[in-house]
């Protein structure tokens, strides 16, 4: 999927004829991001929330608001069409994850390799151990 650079969405939905509060709450969520910038516990904690938040008003307030006649209907959801589309909250992908965790392995190896490290690292649980080898 083609990555939006959030300047322009902010930009793009800002200048939609949206309510006073969307760019307040958008300035603040992004600068709760900001905050949490290499952190990713709290990023992760950041995007459960607003996950949530889709979820309560899309199940909720959405759906109670939707039209009950075929016309109305219609002109939402050409809309919906026109203006991007429909909402969605995509989440990353295993793959994404484990490919930086083998290239920080990778690199892990590369240095302990050129340092001629004799010990090896064995996994027990969540703890690492390092044994040394023996010769």
């Amino acid at each position: 999927m083609e990555r939006m650079d959030k300047n322009n969405l902010v930009g793009k939905v800002k200048q939609q004829s949206l309510e006073p509060n969307f760019s307040a709450i958008s300035d603040t969520i992004l600068g709760s991001a900001q905050a949490c910038q290499g952190n990713p516990t709290h990023l992760l904690a950041l995007l459960r929330l607003l996950e949530h938040l889709h979820r309560e008003v899309r199940d909720g307030l959405f759906q109670e608001s939707l039209p009950d006649n075929r016309q109305a209907l219609y002109s939402l959801l050409r809309e919906i069409e026109a203006e991007g589309g429909w909402p969605y909250i995509q989440r990353m992908k295993l793959q994404v994850l484990l490919s930086n965790l083998l290239v920080e392995m990778d690199a892990e190896a590369a240095t302990e390799t050129a340092l001629g490290s004799s010990t090896l690292q064995v996994s027990e649980g969540n703890n690492l151990e390092h044994l040394p080898l023996e010769e």
